[in-house]
């Protein structure tokens, strides 16, 4: 069996596969936007959302055209291992740097144009884009450092595990991957800091009314923070951050200004229903599938030396195999797996929702979520198997109709 044809037909028809996904985000534009939110945009707004979103879903066509077509030469013309015997790198651990840098410095040198397209001339010319290109730049440079560590790391510790267990690398990496998740799970509100600033939410009557609210329902967390969001976009958002101790709720600074007091807290109440719903542990548990089955197609991929002759390697490449895995494996079986988890995540952003309903917020969250697309350009319509395929969030459509279920 060549190796090589069998990664090229795999990446072949994930391509298929995603261009049809791509069609299907451009064509959302046509589709007829839902009664319960045609309020969201008038009609100047809703011409200025479809420039918007044709802009948008064009840029990500392209980039998506770009990246398979960089894909295609790098596997079909042995690049890596190239590089490699150009660079005379030797032994494992040099060999699979050596991939894994060349793999980044190479997705950088076209994911930044359009990342810069993206946020500089897009986002810019349709008023959310707050960065300066010091921001830009900056936050590329953090990007590529973080990155390179965690890849790096986690290979290095791969290549140790499997040296030294062979076989008992398994339930070894799978442990080690578990625990890595978990941490960095912990640690969000810490590793949030290196991107943005936090503050403690002001004393005064919204504080009083949050704390109630979590008082009231036997909710505790470590703090409520505002992010300093507006640094880098107009659009507003909430999330829960951390586990355990480290638990924070964290509201945008945009949240802030572009909501009424009732809005946010309905928005918080919706937070607090994932906190009070345990959903970031059950999240966590269903990432653990997804962990596995990534470790042992990791360790398939190393066990079978052969493979690595038909990319041009002398014998097992680790950096190479994490590239196979993701750009091969990871991204046909992705679908599959969203399928699955992105279920269960729009079941618990509905099960939300009722709890804010459910304390007496139906009307403000409804409200509130009018007021989150209307002022990030949300996509009203979007394909329903595009909604089941990509979307860890139910529509807004979705959403409200729900809430208005709930008896008040």
């Amino acid at each position: 069996m060549n190796f090589k044809v069998l990664a090229l037909a795999v990446v072949g028809i994930t391509f298929l596969f995603q261009t049809y996904v791509e069609w299907l985000r451009m064509k959302s534009s046509d589709r007829e936007i839902p009664e319960n939110v045609r309020d969201v945009y008038d009609e100047e707004a809703y011409g200025r959302w479809l420039q918007y979103f044709k802009e948008k879903t064009k840029l990500s066509f392209f980039r998506h055209m770009v990246s398979y077509a960089v894909l295609f030469v790098i596997i079909g013309f042995d690049v890596y291992a190239g590089i490699v015997k150009g660079l005379g790198l030797k032994g494992d651990y040099a060999a699979a740097f050596g991939v894994l840098a060349a793999d980044m410095l190479i997705g950088l040198l076209y994911e930044i144009p359009f990342g810069y397209v993206n946020s500089m001339v897009i986002e810019q010319k349709y008023g959310f884009n707050r960065m300066t290109k010091k921001t830009f730049v900056i936050d590329q440079i953090k990007e590529v450092v973080i990155g390179l560590a965690l890849t790096g790391g986690l290979c290095s510790l791969f290549i140790l595990i499997h040296k030294a267990l062979g076989s008992l690398l398994l339930p070894v990496f799978s442990g080690v991957m578990l625990l890595f998740v978990l941490v960095i799970a912990v640690l969000t509100p810490v590793i949030g800091k290196i991107y943005n600033k936090f503050q403690l939410l002001p004393k005064g009557g919204l504080k009083e009314r949050l704390t109630g609210l979590l008082e009231a329902n036997g909710c505790t967390v470590r703090a409520i923070k505002v992010m300093d969001g507006s640094r880098r976009s107009s659009k507003a958002n909430a999330y829960f951050a951390g586990m355990g101790r480290s638990k924070t709720i964290v509201l945008y600074d945009t949240l802030l200004e572009q909501m009424t007091e009732d809005e946010i807290v309905a928005v918080f109440a919706h937070e607090m229903g994932h906190n009070k719903h345990r959903d970031t542990m059950k999240l966590y548990g269903m990432s653990s599938f997804s962990i596995i089955v990534f470790v042992l197609l990791a360790w398939a991929l190393v066990s079978l030396p052969e493979i690595y002759m038909d990319f041009g390697f002398q014998g097992v490449n680790y950096g190479f195999a994490f590239y196979l895995l993701s750009v091969v494996c990871l991204s046909f079986l992705s679908p599959f797996m969203g399928l699955f988890s992105n279920y269960f995540s729009r079941r618990f952003e509905y099960g939300a929702d009722r709890f804010a309903a459910e304390n007496g917020y139906g009307a403000a969250l409804a409200s509130a979520l009018k007021t989150l697309a209307r002022n990030s350009f949300d996509c009203l319509s979007p394909h329903p198997f595009l909604v089941a395929l990509t979307s860890s969030h139910p529509t807004v459509s979705q959403r409200i109709t729900e809430i208005e279920k709930i008896p008040s």
